[in-house]
């Protein structure tokens, strides 16, 4: 386990760093459930919006926020600093209880935040059994669990950004519905999807997510695209995918070259690492999302007149 250091690595500077899954893995399984506490937290106080959208954090300028959340009649919110390597708990009135990321384990993290939310007034009872994953265990009993690399926690968080700048673009460029840029703390992916606007059929069950979050999300057809960190033996990639999926959408020709249509996760795939080496980063990703996107739209017949807006440069 590394502990963090005040100096600043390379990998501060660069707009897209390094994310090797064999460097940071530990750290990476450890923050998913850190943030399904944080997450869960947020499930517990938001009503509920359509497709979950009241449950996802939002990347800052410093690391990931919760957003104001309702405790009766105050607000709190909860942030991740990634430059700092801190929690903090803050109040509409003033209250603040902050503590330091470190190694530790997902049952210190769960008391230390239970614990922050008690100090500021805002008690929070959560359901405290992860999601999403294998064999999971309750936050206050994970001792399992207990690593902090602060410059891949930093690293990550680096990408995060940047996939929401890029993310936010392609965004802009559809005038029907669309998510916000956000993550989903269950697998820790961020994700923007877009509807066409037809109901969809309900979801087969996936494992380890009730049935009512499936049929939630995928209510509507979608065509939707994400970036995930990785996992122990994955590299990261940026995803994407089309439910119901069309006749004809894996075989639909996409760019760039090093995308592909992988059979085992049932999208689309672009590995991070071959992304952030091409010449144009980031017009490799827009390409991978715009092309992604008309192979759903095409395949499902998407009414794509009304719902597309031609990209309009940003002004300097």
């Amino acid at each position: 386990m590394t502990e963090r250091s005040s100096a600043p690595s390379a990998a501060a500077f660069e707009t897209w760093p390094a994310l090797p899954i064999e460097a940071w893995s530990d750290t990476c399984a450890t923050l998913q459930l850190w943030m399904q506490v944080v997450g869960k937290v947020r499930l517990a106080l938001m009503p509920p919006i359509n497709h979950t959208w009241s449950v996802t954090l939002y990347p800052t300028i410093r690391g990931l926020t919760t957003s104001p959340m309702p405790h009766g009649s105050r607000m709190v919110q909860i942030d991740f600093d990634f430059l700092q390597h801190l929690l903090s708990v803050q109040t509409s009135e003033g209250d603040l209880h902050a503590f330091e990321l470190r190694p530790m384990s997902v049952a210190s993290f769960y008391g230390k935040l239970m614990g922050a939310l008690a100090d500021v007034r805002t008690p929070v009872h959560i359901w405290n059994k992860p999601v999403e994953i294998a064999d999971p265990i309750r936050f206050d009993d994970d001792e399992q669990h207990c690593h902090y690399d602060a410059e891949y926690a930093q690293r990550f968080w680096r990408v995060l950004l940047q996939v929401t700048r890029v993310f936010t673009a392609f965004r802009a460029r559809f005038r029907g519905k669309v998510s916000p840029v956000h993550l989903f703390w269950g697998a820790m992916d961020l994700a923007c999807t877009r509807f066409s606007g037809r109901t969809a059929p309900p979801h087969p069950s996936m494992p380890n997510l009730p049935d009512r979050v499936t049929c939630d999300a995928y209510s509507h057809e979608v065509s939707s695209a994400g970036f995930w960190p990785g996992a122990a033996g994955v590299g990261a990639m940026f995803y994407s995918y089309a439910y119901p999926e069309p006749p004809g959408y894996r075989e639909y020709r996409i760019q760039p070259a090093s995308a592909s249509y992988d059979p085992n996760f049932g999208e689309f795939v672009l590995p991070y690492e071959q992304m952030r080496l091409s010449p144009d980063p980031d017009d490799t990703l827009l390409r991978f999302l715009q092309s992604t996107y008309d192979a759903a739209a095409d395949c499902a017949h998407w009414d794509r007149q009304a719902l597309e807006v031609a990209p309009v440069s940003p002004a300097a």
